[in-house]
């Protein structure tokens, strides 16, 4: 029997198209276009001077003395951002582009400069010979643009350095945005990553009634930095089968280079116009059940138009094109003649006009009239479109006149308020969750609104504002694309697995910071997150899922955009997420607590009160109002605070002459001395007193507070407890006592630690083991019944 390899099997479900429908005639302006992208692209890398070749041939004192950038994926990026621009003027479409290689930056700042965005930006950059030298020169230079995008340059929404995200970002762009399109270029390397191979998924999650479209664009040029790409490996019909089963309809650009220009011209507008039908269709009230939305798969050749070859080597083609294709160009002969024989080959002196180095009028015809419709100049990419949302009242939200023993969970009343923030603001605010929202008891939400998934049948055409997947990544893509277009998004999560996003928001804390720092960028809604199901209520599903690691990774960020809060109680909760959503430019954390607990402040002028300060002392938990303490009892986080109370009043029981001053800490960052939320020193000796002994309960790693509070303590008077990665599947106070949390473990340092009453000091010894005792018998306890210990109320002497 003869064997069929897989690649000659035809089963190829291709879009099929004519180029030749297109004139090649009516394409000229843009390859013309693109020649002056290409060329501004490659003089980027090599050049400090001579920058349009008019001078003289090239010399070694004309080449930069580093040469950066990727030289690579470029001519692919000129290749679609010249045809999405002839579709943005032959129809007036409204449309951004979204670059996944985010190293081809010289690229995007090529079709910048020609589009005038980067001289309307940066009015230095003029629209000329000085310009182009600037732009030219100063590219990967001290104080020019890098190597990579980001939020300095126009109409960028996506940071491009950590790759895998564009194409997640480029749908949360879309949401809401019902005229909206995002030509979206996923690079073959990208396209390796765990984020992309998921984020493929995310039309499924576009209502075509209410909202815009994506273009993904799969660019396949075969290589990333040493060697092939998975996806330049496989054959067209693999491709085809692979994007088919997924719910694409696919087209293959670039089969024969030699009609490549009609061929993305007629692909593209065949794209589009799918992209306009399915939209009709929901818009009319005829919506197509699972529509198949265009995909393009461009194939050129990685370094398309560069150097062919140096030393005998193949450039064009290979990974070699991928970054520097001529690195010795400033020492080596070969490779500087190489260069300008690569540059002298677009013709620079018919692309930009000889009095004033000014693009040729031919280019600039190519754009349109209406500046707001050039990718560069989109106002959802640079904020201009956000408005704040419309916030229901908390505190009608608010627990009132609650005793002790009653116990309210803060994101069960969380999301009763959140379901009027979706009443609200129909098409402005949306939750991201990872099939958590249930679990984090946040569902009051689905009582006004519907999870949205347009491949199921019961909820296609609902138009629900909460989006679940299980993917944390893709729950932050999209997040970020709806948040850096003008609206405000909510990812709530379990604790343990918000850190798989870390570098991801990293990432997008470093196009925020340069962004605050880019005169013309306008403020954005700011990031805005939920920790619940923490560790030590993840004692039924164990050591995995006791991770507070996330809160230590955002400590370490630029603190001015920064902002962790810990409230111990719903009514704190209340007034922490209203404050969150209505702030901009920052990443907002909100650890909190779904399991129900008391309710500490219980009106919300006090839980307003505290939460304004970001710590006070608690004087109805202290003793005579907080007064000349002997020691102080801290806690910061939801149970370990419960935990803190519940040991002074152990303590008010057991020596009522000790005395106890109860603080809580609900605005992390106050702790320490360099954030904009902290407390001057005076204010810090005020709440923790000059020289009395902290003894800290903290919701995550001790580290954290240690590393906050190490500027300010003199001498080792802090003792912080804290999450020492002890864990296991065990009850909820066992898990505390495990990690020298509990109440009596507060107790006992607090006993150790303080300078002691003589009234106290005699019987300390006592008490100590007194509490050890009752450690081992709830240890004992909760093995036996797999059940704590019905708490015995130590809460009551309180009331």
């Amino acid at each position: 029997m003869s064997v069929v390899s897989n690649t000659e099997l035809k089963t190829s479900w291709a879009v099929e198209l004519n180029p030749s429908d297109v004139s090649l005639e009516t394409l000229k302006p843009y390859l013309v276009m693109q020649r002056a992208a290409n060329y501004l692209a490659g003089a980027m890398i090599f050049l400090k001077d001579n920058v349009l070749l008019e001078r003289r041939p090239l010399d070694k004192n004309d080449i930069k003395p580093r040469l950066l950038g990727h030289w690579g994926t470029c001519p692919g990026i000129n290749l679609v951002y010249a045809h999405a621009t002839r579709l943005i003027k032959l129809h007036g479409l409204q449309m951004l582009m979204v670059t996944g290689p985010g190293h081809g930056a010289p690229a995007n700042l090529a079709n910048l400069f020609l589009e005038r965005s980067l001289t309307r930006y940066y009015p230095d950059y003029t629209y000329d010979h000085h310009g182009i030298e600037r732009l030219i020169r100063g590219f990967s230079w001290p104080s020019g643009f890098p190597s990579h995008t980001n939020s300095e340059v126009p109409g960028q929404i996506h940071e491009g350095g950590e790759l895998g995200y564009a194409l997640a970002v480029s749908f949360g762009a879309v949401l809401d945005h019902p005229d909206l399109i995002v030509t979206c270029l996923v690079g073959d390397g990208e396209a390796e990553t765990g984020p992309t191979a998921t984020a493929w998924h995310g039309f499924k999650f576009i209502d075509p009634a209410v909202s815009g479209a994506v273009l993904p664009i799969l660019h396949l040029n075969g290589y990333k930095i040493s060697g092939p790409t998975l996806y330049g490996c496989m054959s067209n019909d693999e491709i085809v089968a692979l994007f088919n089963g997924y719910g694409y309809q696919v087209r293959i650009v670039g089969s024969r280079l030699e009609c490549i220009q009609q061929d993305m011209a007629v692909s593209m507008q065949w794209a589009v116009d799918t992209i306009r039908a399915i939209q009709k269709a929901a818009r009319s009230g005829n919506p197509v059940y699972k529509p198949k939305w265009p995909l393009l798969v461009l194939r050129s050749p990685k370094g398309w138009t560069g150097p062919k070859s140096a030393h005998g080597q193949p450039i064009e083609g290979t990974y070699h094109a991928h970054q520097v294709p001529l690195p010795k160009a400033k020492s080596d002969a070969e490779e500087l003649e190489k260069l300008q024989a690569w540059l002298t080959a677009y013709k620079p002196e018919e692309l930009f006009r000889k009095s004033d180095g000014r693009p040729v009028q031919q280019i600039q015809d190519c754009f349109p009239a209406e500046q707001d419709l050039r990718m560069g100049m989109r106002p959802e990419a640079h904020q201009l479109t956000y408005k704040p949302l419309d916030l229901p009242a908390w505190t009608e939200f608010a627990i009132k006149e609650q005793s002790s023993s009653q116990l309210t969970s803060s994101t069960d009343v969380t999301g009763a308020y959140l379901s009027q923030v979706i009443k609200k603001n129909p098409h402005a605010f949306r939750i991201f969750s990872p099939d958590e929202l249930t679990s984090n008891k946040l569902s009051k939400v689905l009582d006004v609104t519907n999870r949205t998934m347009e491949w199921d049948r019961d909820l296609a055409g609902k138009g629900g504002q909460v989006i679940e997947v299980l993917s944390e990544h893709i729950c932050q893509g999209l997040l970020q694309g709806y948040t850096l277009t003008g609206r405000t998004g909510l990812f709530p999560s379990y604790e343990a697995f918000l850190g798989i996003v870390t570098t991801m928001v990293i990432q997008y804390a470093k196009f925020l910071k340069l962004g605050q720092e880019t005169l013309w960028k306008r403020p954005v809604p700011s990031l805005n997150y939920i920790e619940s199901s923490t560790l030590w209520r993840q004692e039924h599903n164990g050591f995995s899922h006791q991770n507070p690691a996330f809160l230590n990774n955002l400590m370490n960020l630029k603190s001015n955009m920064i902002r962790i809060y810990l409230p111990p109680d719903a009514n704190c909760m209340l007034a922490t997420i209203d404050h969150c959503l209505r702030s901009t430019n920052y990443i907002n954390l909100i650890v909190s607590a779904k399991n129900p607990t008391p309710i500490w402040l219980t009106t919300p002028e006090e839980a307003l009160d505290h939460c304004r300060a970001g710590v006070s002392v608690w004087k109805r938990y202290s003793t005579d109002g907080g007064k000349d303490p002997d020691v102080v009892l801290a806690g910061c986080g939801v149970e370990v605070t419960y935990e803190v109370v519940a040991a002074a009043a152990l303590l008010r029981r057991d020596c009522p002459e000790l005395r106890v001053r109860v603080v809580n800490v609900t605005d992390l960052m106050v702790l320490g001395a360099v954030h904009s939320h902290r407390l001057e020193q005076n204010e810090f000796d005020c709440i923790f007193t000059p020289d009395k002994p902290i003894i800290f309960n903290f919701h995550g790693y001790p580290t954290a507070v240690k590393s906050l509070v190490y500027d300010r303590l003199s001498g080792n008077r802090m003792f912080v407890h804290g999450y020492n990665e002890e864990g296991t599947t065990t009850t909820p106070f066992e898990m505390l006592a495990a990690n020298g949390c509990s109440r009596f473990d507060i107790a006992i340092d607090a006993l150790h630690r303080t300078k002691l009453p003589e009234s106290v000091a005699i019987n300390a010894r006592a008490l100590v083991s007194k509490y050890r005792h009752l450690l081992r018998d709830a240890e004992k306890y909760a093995k036996e019944t797999d059940t704590d210990r019905a708490d015995a109320d130590a809460l009551a002497i309180f009331s």
